[in-house]
């Protein structure tokens, strides 16, 4: 797979010598020449320039990048780029990289950027997702903006303890991925258990986010214990009823 990187700062750098590693044809483009010396990656291809003009992404032949990374500390840079390369090449993927979150709500498809790394927001989440058990945290923002991928871990008191997942009435455009469980990944099944400590992974929209963390919250706890204990006519848990969604705020651009 060819892919193109734009910015050999030690972001473009890093994903360079990774997909190295794995055998990619790289191609980074940056404007100053003394990056290539020090970046110690072998194998690399090297263009120096502006990858904000036109000509030089021509030089590139970008139409024949699978995948293009504006990796720049320039988030005015990494939006031209991934523009450039979504109108003008035609590229299948788009990376852009977001140095100031209030700047990532520009990163979607009207600025030809198929995935948006917002690094300072992904610090955040891995810290919170380390110590915010019983709430849902944003680990990465998909499609766009539209869609993202959220962790929830299970505390030892939920309410959904000894539920199945088939059971649960999770909300609409929220998908349960995967369940991490002892250290161990587990392809969730409708017959499968939620126990405490059970690390929950979701593919949701961003508007559903609002809905799932309702529904995992203690506050649905006293709504449940009722039918844990008689359940439904059929034999299954009542199910929680799905409460209204709510749309993000959007930032305006920080330029």
């Amino acid at each position: 797979m060819k892919v193109v990187i734009v910015g050999a700062g030690s972001v473009g750098s890093s994903i360079a010598r990774e997909l190295l590693a794995h055998k990619h044809e790289i191609l980074l483009i940056d404007l100053k020449p003394e990056v290539i010396g020090r970046s110690g990656l072998r194998g690399a291809h090297w263009l120096v320039g502006d990858a904000c003009e036109l000509s030089t992404l021509q030089d590139a032949k970008l139409e024949d990048a699978e995948v293009v990374v504006s990796a720049t500390g320039d988030d005015k840079v990494n939006l031209v780029v991934s523009l450039l390369a979504k109108t003008e090449f035609g590229v299948g993927r788009t990376v852009g990289r977001v140095n100031n979150p209030k700047n990532d709500w520009m990163f979607n498809d009207s600025w030809g950027v198929d995935v948006a790394v917002n690094t300072p927001q992904l610090m955040t989440a891995l810290v919170e997702e380390a110590v915010e058990i019983g709430d849902l945290v944003r680990l990465l923002t998909l499609q766009t903006g539209v869609s993202s991928l959220v962790e929830f871990t299970v505390p030892h008191d939920s309410h959904v303890i000894g539920l199945t997942v088939g059971g649960i009435d999770w909300p609409e455009d929220s998908t349960l991925v995967a369940i991490l469980r002892d250290q161990a990944p587990i392809t969730p099944s409708r017959d499968d258990v939620i126990d405490g400590g059970d690390e929950l992974f979701f593919v949701t929209t961003i508007a559903a986010e609002d809905g799932l963390r309702a529904l995992l919250s203690p506050d649905q706890q006293q709504d449940h214990e009722p039918d844990r204990q008689h359940g439904s006519d059929d034999g299954h848990p009542d199910t929680a009823e799905r409460p209204e969604q709510q749309a993000p705020d959007e930032d305006g651009f920080d330029g």
